[in-house]
């Protein structure tokens, strides 16, 4: 896949400090969305807006609210019967701040993974994203001690939403990626909240079928679904704009996760990053596709109208993302993120589709 980045180590500390600003709220508002700051901070900064970080999160932060009380000590003993408690959330966060500040990341994150994931639908799959996003802070940059801490919160908010998927059915199987998301066979009552449209699930397509041969094919077929959900957002995205985003960004979180993990580990989380694809794409996916024209070029779209009103025509990567944060919104940003990792034309084609199907922040 792409590697676009601008500025991953952000000398200039704007992550960090805008990461101890987000630390001062809990991981929810209005009773159960996800607080996307720190995603959307952190890929701000690492395609070079450091310097609308802190506008973008002036203009989040009323939205926060302030991180609940504390239940009772979440410890090593009792960890299980907190799990998938959103009430435990505060003694999930003071747990991993502990355990982040006595042992590495990394040597948490190995032992923990394998915990959560089973429940990647956590908070919309916001819990496994949030986790991924800072993962490749911590390894392409400075392991500072906001940027650990973000790390702590991302695993405690996971924890405390865990939510397994219905036991599933394997279908017929999918000779790839791209086929097996068309295969996913949507559910019946697309009405109501995400908990309610999962527990409708019954089975999807087999895929990628037999077992990884070695964490690199399991590597390899991740990416692949990464690129095929991708780029079935410029198609598909119109049923769900916000929602159907999470088929790509969060197979997109697991794969930026796993240069930390062991090889062991991959491919599980091939096949919960699947789980969690088809599950966005079965509860929100239209009956049909709806076709993209062929975007305009960057001159054509200056001929025609500003270029704000032709969100696809830019073809530059950087100039994409530079659209999506004058967007500003939360989720578009993040998808465009991973468009940027996909890094194709169909990918930045997709993100596009984002930026116009969205409503901007701004």
């Amino acid at each position: 896949m792409a590697d676009t980045q601008r500025n991953p180590t952000d000398t200039s500390g704007t992550l960090d400090e805008a990461l101890e600003r987000i630390h001062l709220s809990g991981p929810e508002r209005d009773g159960w969305l996800s607080n996307h700051a720190p995603m959307a901070v952190e890929a701000l900064v690492r395609h070079g807006h450091a310097r609308v970080a802190h506008r973008w999160l002036d203009t989040y932060r009323p939205k926060l609210e302030d991180m609940p009380g504390s239940v009772a000590p979440v410890t090593a003993r009792n960890w299980q019967e907190a799990l998938g408690d959103i009430r435990r959330v505060a003694d999930w966060t003071a747990f991993f701040e502990r355990e982040t500040a006595d042992r590495p990341w990394r040597t948490l994150l190995a032992e923990w993974w394998p915990r959560l994931l089973p429940g990647i639908a956590a908070g919309a799959t916001h819990g496994v994203i949030r986790v991924g996003h800072a993962v490749r802070t911590l390894l392409e940059g400075e392991e500072t001690a906001p940027r650990v801490r973000e790390l702590a919160h991302a695993l405690a908010y996971w924890a405390a939403r865990h939510q397994p998927l219905p036991a599933l059915e394997r279908l017929i199987p999918a000779p790839d990626a791209a086929a097996a998301l068309d295969r996913v066979p949507l559910i019946a009552d697309q009405d109501g909240g995400i908990r309610s449209r999962f527990e409708q699930l019954t089975g999807f397509p087999d895929w990628p079928g037999r077992s990884p041969a070695g964490p690199q094919a399991a590597r390899a077929a991740t990416e692949e679904l990464v690129r095929a959900a991708t780029h079935r957002y410029a198609t598909h995205g119109h049923a769900a704009p916000i929602m159907l985003v999470h088929a790509a960004t969060a197979p997109n979180a697991v794969l930026r996760t796993l240069p930390a993990l062991p090889g062991t580990l991959w491919a599980p989380s091939l096949h919960a990053a699947w789980a969690a694809s088809a599950a966005v794409t079965s509860a929100y996916g239209p009956r049909e596709a709806q076709p993209v024209t062929e975007p305009l070029t960057t001159a054509q779209a200056a001929q025609a109208a500003p270029a704000t009103q032709h969100p696809q025509a830019a073809k530059h990567p950087q100039e994409v993302f530079e659209r999506a944060a004058a967007h500003g919104d939360d989720h578009t940003i993040k998808f465009t993120d991973t468009a940027l990792d996909v890094g194709d034309a169909a990918a930045l084609v997709a993100a596009g589709r984002a930026i116009e199907l969205n409503t901007p922040a701004w």
